[in-house]
């Protein structure tokens, strides 16, 4: 079995910067691919950033060029620094480790971020 705890959420304001973290308990981090999502009231889950066991990674859209994922190996936590927030970043984030076919998926309880004026 695999906890994740974030940490990092808060209130910014707009053009703000926070950071996320995510620790993972267990021995399967290294290898497993980690993301953040984020949930807005009334909206899907949508993925923000992913990044593979070997590092490569992906971005939403709406978040490229503003959002950086990373991991940390040897402290078993993935990060998601993210700047020039703007209102619609408003959402609860959460952290999911998967193994690369999805047959391990675990998800955090998420953690609050409020971009608000």
């Amino acid at each position: 079995q695999v906890q994740l705890v974030e940490s990092g959420g808060g209130l910014v304001q707009p053009g703000g910067s926070l950071r996320l973290s995510c620790v993972a308990s267990g021995s399967i981090f290294r290898i497993s691919d980690m993301g953040w999502y984020r949930q807005a009231p009334g909206k899907q889950r949508e993925l923000v950033a992913e990044i593979k066991s070997r590092g490569t990674t992906t971005y939403a859209d709406a978040v490229k060029g503003r959002f950086t994922i990373s991991r940390d190996n040897a402290k078993n936590t993935v990060y998601l620094q993210m700047n020039s927030l703007k209102f619609e970043d408003t959402a609860v984030y959460l952290c999911n480790l998967h193994s690369p076919e999805w047959i391990l998926n675990y998800w955090g309880q998420g953690t609050q971020v409020t971009v608000s004026s």
